[in-house]
């Protein structure tokens, strides 16, 4: 029940009920809708930027971004996982492989390749988690510019590699006739006495004493450049062209097993042991070149012989006794 006010009459000299005004009942009945949905709004305001206020899109939305931090946090630790690797191939690219091959190592800088623009990664700035996707795709930059790199790399290691096998199957590494209980060494390089003229003279090669007919082994793999006896006092000879510097010379051969043009393997019969040109006795006289310069065969024999072998080999041929030619 409303509340009845009075006002005292001075003419009446007594107190008169004062009646309310409809308007203004309603002026204070606007005010209080007013107030009453300014406060709602006010309060779902509040609301919507709590979690009490959530909806299913919300909360799954929310769920989506924690599972993207945890993915990101797992790529970020496989990240620095293969860079461990990255780095640790890069190490054994120079300090091993390119070691082992002679060829220089790679600068560090220039493995990491050119640093991307700082406006690489402007769309990805503005969001909440930028600074994680920006730094986890900086990462993946970095490697990314390093494996192509590297990769360049190992295609030149296995240039390098295969240039290696070759090189090492073209030396001349064996010794031209087989050695039995190395018996076969009759004189070796340097100064020996001419069978002919008895004058103490320079040999060139080595020779080794064999039985007209035993097979007579290339040392190295090449192609045979010459099968003819057209230099003086060498009889049939044959000429192997192994490349990277090197030749070796045959003499005094019997016959033939190739002819020029043809390419050979270390190990292949390329003749027979003969006693033909300016020979005292059969033998083969063999020579090597290295670079247009002769040198020591005795030098070249690690591919078929041990050390102790080599040691008494070079006792033998380190002897200046007379050569066969």
């Amino acid at each position: 029940m409303a509340k009845v006010k009075y006002v005292y009459d001075p003419e009446k000299l007594a107190y008169r009920k004062i009646k309310p005004r409809k308007a203004r009942k309603f002026g204070y009945f606007a005010l209080f809708l007013v107030a009453s949905a300014l406060f709602g709004f006010l309060c779902f305001v509040v609301l919507l930027n709590t979690s009490y206020f959530e909806t299913p899109k919300d909360r799954m939305m929310a769920r989506e971004i924690d599972n993207m931090k945890i993915n990101y946090a797992i790529l970020n630790k496989r990240l620095e996982a293969l860079n461990e690797t990255l780095n640790d191939l890069e190490d054994r690219d120079n300090n091993v492989y390119r070691a082992y091959f002679n060829s220089a190592p790679i600068d560090e800088e220039l493995r990491k390749g050119k640093v991307p623009a700082k406006n690489r990664y402007k769309e990805l700035e503005g969001y909440n988690n930028s600074d994680l996707v920006i730094n986890t795709a900086k990462k993946l930059d970095l490697m990314a510019n390093q494996m192509v790199f590297q990769s360049k790399s190992l295609d030149e290691i296995v240039k390098l590699a295969k240039g290696k096998e070759k090189l090492l199957a073209a030396i001349p590494a064996i010794q031209p006739v087989k050695n039995e209980e190395l018996k076969q060494m009759a004189s070796g390089y340097g100064y020996r006495s001419d069978p002919f003229t008895k004058v103490r003279k320079f040999h060139k090669g080595m020779d080794f004493s064999a039985r007209t007919g035993t097979p007579i082994y290339a040392t190295g793999d090449g192609v045979v450049e010459r099968a003819d006896a057209s230099l003086s006092g060498y009889g049939n000879h044959i000429e192997i062209r192994h490349g990277y510097g090197y030749k070796t010379l045959y003499a005094h051969l019997s016959k033939y097993k190739a002819k020029p043009g043809q390419r050979v393997k270390r190990g292949d019969i390329i003749g027979y042991v003969g006693s033909t040109g300016r020979s005292e006795a059969p033998h083969l006289h063999y020579e090597v070149y290295q670079n247009g310069k002769v040198v020591n065969p005795l030098n070249f024999y690690y591919g078929s012989i041990s050390a102790k072998e080599y040691v008494v080999i070079s006792q033998i041929a380190n002897q200046e006794n007379q050569s066969l030619d």
